[in-house]
């Protein structure tokens, strides 16, 4: 296929197979200026699908940067009820609505400029649009989150390429993980079903505390949510409809109990936060609690991230990745949650999901925690699993399974 007839495709699955727009429908689409092409061919599926109306909200990276270093930090903070609102006003208003985030960035945007200024911006602005997020977390609309490249993210992916080449190996990267060859949508529906047998097969086992040990020294206990639930690869929303949240995906998860869990683990990949990278880290749990941690670069930021909230330091989900995911079979770091996320088994700090637990998504914040499902205004997913990553589950009856021997499912 050509580039013109893969990026068609892309659009195609993003709108009907991933948000899965429905006919009267509002697609909302966040995207970076240079994913404008891609964002037409969204819309384009979108009105084919009977969409009552697409609405687009651009971002420029570089706009962002320049923003960052050269605005005080006051007013970097002081984020207007307007930003939160225009979103809220379809949200709210009559009819349903869905939203489609098409990312790509530079995973060192912000490198050079003052951490704490950067830290105190991103949590300002998470609070504010707290009320926005939690429509997405806890799955009461269609949403979904498709990735582009860009010029300094494909550079910091492919370093030994020229700029153009690099971007068209990303590209062409993201369409191979994304399983964009042929019929997009056909093949993630087909796709989502296979996936709905495994996740079935693990609620199935009533699983309540995962083992995970690595060669590396990784030896961490999850105790998991009451009443807890896996999900993955598709959710449905409030009103029923099946979407796919992330694309692409190959993760398995659910909600950890914030209290119950103990150990020692070492990341297997690095991670960018805030634009810029946390690299070979060590979290020290204790009751639920990082009570000790570590990392050969970017330790720093590591601690602002943990002292985000008190949510911060615990983990809101766990997601079990096989080492033969497509992902990881490509060999290469993308420094993209979205990516690196499901070529590795991985926790994230902060805010859990609703939905992993039964009957979550109609909860209120403080039933939820009773539950064990801990609350933030963050949610980092940090990769944790390696190439010989055993996972031992303990059921409910006293017995255990073995999920994962050497980086792969065991059954």
């Amino acid at each position: 296929m050509t580039k013109e007839e893969l990026l068609y495709q892309y659009g195609q699955m993003a709108v009907k197979a991933g948000v899965n727009i429905q006919k009267g429908q509002t697609l909302i689409i966040n995207a970076p200026i240079s994913a404008r092409q891609l964002v037409r061919n969204c819309a384009l599926a979108a009105y084919e699908a009977g969409a009552r109306e697409v609405v687009v909200h651009y971002s420029d990276e570089q706009l962002s940067r320049i923003k960052m270093e050269k605005t005080d930090i006051e007013v970097l903070c002081d984020v207007k009820d307007w930003i939160q609102n225009s979103y809220l006003e379809y949200i709210k208003g009559e009819g349903s609505r869905a939203i489609l985030s098409i990312t790509g960035s530079d995973p060192q945007l912000y490198k050079g400029i003052d951490r704490e200024k950067i830290n105190r911006a991103s949590a300002a602005k998470m609070k504010a649009m707290a009320e926005y997020r939690d429509y997405t977390m806890a799955s009461r609309i269609q949403w979904c989150i498709v990735a582009v490249p860009t010029e300094n993210w494909a550079k910091k992916v492919f370093p030994d390429l020229e700029r153009d080449r690099a971007v068209e190996k990303l590209w062409q990267t993201i369409f191979d993980v994304s399983r964009v060859e042929g019929d997009a949508v056909k093949n993630w529906k087909e796709y989502a079903r296979q996936r709905r047998v495994r996740r079935d097969k693990v609620n199935a086992m009533k699983l309540k505390e995962l083992h995970f040990t690595s060669s590396n020294g990784t030896d961490l206990y999850i105790g998991l949510a009451d009443d807890r639930l896996w999900g993955g690869v598709s959710e449905y929303s409030e009103a029923g409809v099946e979407f796919i949240p992330n694309m692409p995906t190959e993760e398995l998860f659910t909600a950890p109990h914030k209290d119950r869990v103990n150990g020692v683990v070492h990341s297997t990949k690095p991670y960018v936060y805030n634009g810029d990278l946390i690299e070979d880290f060590t979290l020290v749990f204790k009751d639920g609690v990082v009570v000790d941690y570590d990392a050969k670069k970017g330790k720093e930021l590591l601690k602002q991230l943990l002292e985000t909230d008190e949510g911060a330091k615990r983990i809101g989900e766990v997601a079990l990745v096989p080492a033969s995911s497509p992902i990881n079979q490509k060999n290469i770091l993308f420094y993209n949650t979205l990516f690196d996320e499901n070529a590795s088994c991985h926790i994230a700090l902060g805010q859990g999901y609703p939905g992993t637990v039964v009957g979550g998504e109609k909860m209120s914040v403080r039933k939820l925690l009773e539950k064990g499902v801990n609350d933030s205004i963050v949610h980092e997913d940090i990769m944790i699993g390696a190439r010989d990553t055993d996972i031992v589950g303990l059921c409910e009856d006293g017995s255990t399974v073995q999920l994962f021997k050497n980086g792969q499912w065991a059954f």
